[in-house]
């Protein structure tokens, strides 16, 4: 494993040399692809017929760190440099810095003008704006990528590699890198699809809805609401509870939770199943106390993961008799103060979305993990 590491990162710096100094042309293309898949990066295409010459715009799922170098095998393009400072590195990666360090408008202007000149090749924009593993969902799509021209044309992007995810989140590119080098093989699926031009008096942000809708139907994912800042989030969370010496179930990952068959899930009275199934049921207790504990139980034993089951009750997939409880206002909406004040023992009455706690934590991490909970219940209650 260790001769194959080294040969392929041989071949990889041949590969960087050709690609950069090269011209772009399909010459340059061809001997590229030949030398990642001898890497074995290999890139397959369906239909290159649909491919419009006359698109400046194509839009994509975002996968891998390096989307953008496998669509520009196959045609030229160029992908603006969003993150990251400008340098060697951000040139080496194959991304185009446009000297923007502003906000998302003034981007948008220097893209504009960018596909106002003839002969410059067209943009690939990636409007979820962080990788996902591509088999959920697709992220939100941000508006700004489709305020450049009227005309996009969408490119589904599937990624399958043996025994190793083709995304870890939060993980570097360089990380992902040394593992394409050590995988024997990596297959990137591209699939042109027909053009999508925009309606009449249509908003950017209803067009970037519906191109998501088609390109998640292509892919036979999800098209979810939730943006890389969410993401984000999640991630940042994740980190800091991964700090505890004492981690609650819901912060772990699915993948990483203990499964017991459900046929041993009632032995014993003290059996690990149950106490953690009991655990997260107060957990989702607190946040929805008009919900039978029984209904909870029976949904977390399905799902595993306190924030779906909040997720499944708000949104009506599982049906519920509410329990009457004193108190308790379902129909009082949440204030902004009342959020404020949930935190100071119990104190002022806050919205039943998320019940104050009985005492304030002393330790600073449990005070921020008990914010981020109240957060999300408000969320969760604005979005309902």
């Amino acid at each position: 494993g260790l001769c194959l590491l080294v040969l392929r990162l041989f071949i990889g710096v041949h590969v960087f040399l050709v690609s950069c100094f090269l011209p772009d042309s399909l010459v340059r293309r061809f001997i590229v692809r030949v030398m990642c898949s001898v890497l074995g990066l290999f890139v397959q295409q369906s239909d290159p017929r649909l491919r419009d010459a006359n698109v400046q715009v194509y839009i994509a799922n975002h996968v891998t760190h390096f989307d953008h170098n496998v669509i520009n095998l196959l045609t030229s393009c160029n992908t603006p440099a969003l993150n990251g400072a400008p340098g060697f590195i951000c040139w080496s990666r194959g991304f185009m810095e446009l000297g923007v360090t502003g906000s998302r408008a003034e981007l948008v202007d220097s893209l504009k003008a960018y596909s106002s000149q003839r002969g410059n090749p067209p943009l690939l924009l990636f409007p979820e704006e962080a990788a996902t593993n591509g088999r959920a969902g697709l992220l939100r799509f941000s508006s700004w990528p489709f305020s450049i021209l009227d005309v996009v044309q969408p490119v589904a992007l599937q990624v399958q590699r043996p025994l190793i995810t083709v995304s870890v989140a939060d993980s570097s590119w360089i990380t992902e890198l040394f593992w394409t080098f050590f995988v024997p093989f990596t297959v990137y699926q591209v699939r042109w699809m027909p053009s999508v031009p925009r309606r009449a008096e249509e908003l950017s942000e209803d067009f970037a809805l519906r191109v998501q809708e088609l390109l998640a139907m292509e892919l036979g994912v999800v098209s979810t609401r939730l943006t890389a800042a969410d993401k984000a989030e999640h991630m940042k969370r994740l980190r800091h509870t991964s700090l505890l010496p004492f981690a609650p179930a819901s912060s772990q990952p699915l993948a990483a939770r203990p499964r017991m068959p459900s046929s041993l899930s009632g032995v014993g009275s003290f059996a690990p199943e149950d106490v953690r199934i009991a655990t997260m049921a107060r957990q989702v207790k607190e946040v929805l106390p008009h919900v039978p504990l029984e209904i909870i139980r029976t949904d977390l034993a399905q799902t595993n993961c306190v924030d779906t089951t909040i997720a499944n009750l708000l949104e009506g997939r599982v049906p519920f008799f509410p329990e009457s409880e004193a108190g308790t206002d379902l129909s009082a909406p949440p204030t902004s103060e009342a959020a404020s004040a949930s935190g100071i023992q119990g104190s002022v009455a806050v919205p039943s979305s998320k019940p104050a706690t009985k005492q304030f934590a002393k330790s600073p991490v449990e005070r921020h993990l008990s914010l981020q909970e109240r957060k999300r219940a408000l969320y969760d209650y604005a979005r309902r």
